[in-house]
């Protein structure tokens, strides 16, 4: 048991996954064809005439996106109607046979110059599944034009933090299903874009399971190597043993990480959690839906769940058919951000004081306020059970406590969060993992001092940061 724990803390994410979980918090934009159509899915048969976003303004994007505070975007660069927001060599299904511009546009490098002018991160969506494209079920060829495309994305735009694929697939224009050659597309794109992680349908970062904005109550990201695997392990069809080790994992599946399943596994890997949503009912802009956006509220929620939650957030903002976003998403995110930016604006426990029923030399519980996230308290290994007290210096109020695990690491499985009041240590919060972080919210209460006892741990606990702050 003891070697099999100790295997288990010592995953690590690799820096490109540790710098879009760092993020934190980034937009999606879908914008395609479908914004003309009123539709969420495209047929491939659309005309390209009907694409002309008069009002186009990259700008406006990355502004409304950085007043909620997000760090990036990823745009649908092609969805699975095949239309390329860029002047693609490879197809005619494409803005260069648009009105826009008179075909002398390309929304994608104006997106990535935008995004670099706000000191945004841009990633990129290409969708496998391509219902325009002939070849698509052609495996080989399609293979080869998809890869070719995806060239073109990964070398015209200049650095992209981030790869989306999509796991929707169908049937093509001919009639075929495509087997998607993922080991080639993964190889090209470590190639030319080493930095950039590739998610849902990649090795990085794994889909939460849900569209609703809903995380887990324990979200590792320390899973069974296999979750990874899955899809294509079943889609290459291998034996039979194989695809049923695969199957025991599902991304929908609640437990993905705990001791029961891991203890089975013969290899871990380091896969954290992406929430994706949309601040309207739909993916792509619908007039219809203008009154339907997400409240401030419901977007905390699911910000607190992922965010706070060990994952990462991805909110999709539609624009409209002028190629602008919707004023009432504009205002939407400035509230979004202004609510985040005013809770979190003072650590309370900043430059406190911190003591530890065990510590390792040189990883002193005073780490955990320095505001540095590359230090850290621990106590000797092999240590699992743990006690923290922070000192606040005076009695203060606060309804908010942030907790956040060392980078290269998740071991914590189970703890509680304590204030004293006259003496006593009254609860707050019970919990299991924390992750790169998280965040609770609770009725205020005033106290000078709070407790953290981490009952169970895998091989000894880390803890880089304690911060404390008062939303109201």
């Amino acid at each position: 048991m003891e070697s099999f724990i100790r295997y288990a803390a010592q995953i690590h994410p690799s820096e490109r996954q540790l710098a879009l979980q760092e993020m934190e918090f980034y937009s999606f934009i879908h914008f395609t064809v479908n914004t003309y159509t009123d539709k969420e899915w495209g047929t491939g048969s659309e005309d390209p005439a009907i694409f002309n976003p008069a009002e186009f303004d990259a700008n406006q994007w990355v502004e409304a996106c950085k007043a909620a505070g997000m760090r990036g975007l990823i745009l649908t660069c092609k969805h699975h109607d095949g239309f390329c927001l860029w002047p693609s060599r490879y197809t005619e299904h494409s803005v260069k046979n648009s009105p826009w511009k008179n075909g002398e546009g390309d929304i994608v490098k104006e997106v990535a110059d935008a995004c670099r002018k706000g000191e945004m991160k841009f990633g990129i969506y290409l969708s496998p599944w391509d219902r325009h494209e002939r070849t698509y079920g052609d495996s080989p060829r399609y293979n080869e034009f998809f890869l070719s495309q995806l060239r073109e994305l990964l070398t015209r735009y200049g650095d992209i933090f981030c790869v989306w694929f999509d796991g929707a697939c169908g049937e093509g224009p001919n009639g075929k299903r495509q087997v998607n050659d993922w080991d080639a597309y993964y190889a090209l794109i470590r190639e030319l874009q080493p930095d950039a992680v590739i998610s849902v349908c990649g090795p990085d970062i794994r889909w939460c399971g849900n569209e609703a904005g809903r995380c887990r109550e324990s979200e590792w990201s320390v899973v069974p190597a296999s979750l990874r695997n899955n899809e294509k392990i079943q889609e290459k069809s291998q034996q039979a043993d194989e695809r049923e080790f695969a199957k025991r994992y599902d991304s929908q599946d609640q437990d993905l990480g705990s001791r029961d399943i891991i203890a089975h596994e013969p290899e871990l890997v380091w896969y954290p959690a992406e929430v994706n949503t949309s601040i309207r009912p739909g993916w792509f802009y619908h007039a219809s839906e203008d009154d339907q956006i997400k409240s401030v509220d419901e977007l905390l929620d699911i910000y607190y769940g992922a965010v706070g939650g060990n994952a990462t957030f991805l909110l999709n903002i539609p624009p409209d058919r002028r190629g602008l976003i919707h004023k009432n998403d504009v205002m939407r995110l400035r509230e979004l951000g202004d609510r985040i930016r005013h809770t979190f604006k003072h650590n309370l426990a900043m430059n406190t004081s911190a003591s530890a029923s065990e510590q390792k030399d040189g990883y002193d519980a005073g780490h955990i306020l320095d505001g540095n996230k590359d230090t850290y308290w621990t106590p000797e290994e092999g240590t699992e059970q743990a006690i923290l007290e922070v000192d606040l210096l005076r009695e203060v109020a606060f309804d908010h406590i942030i907790l956040q695990e060392y980078r290269y690491g998740q071991r914590i499985e189970r703890f509680k969060l304590e204030y004293q009041e006259a003496g006593d240590w009254k609860p707050l919060y019970a919990g299991t993992v924390v992750g790169h972080k998280r965040i609770f919210r609770f009725s205020a209460v005033t106290s000078r001092f709070i407790r953290l006892t981490i009952t169970e741990s895998r091989w000894c606990p880390t803890l880089s940061a304690l911060e404390v702050y008062l939303s109201q």
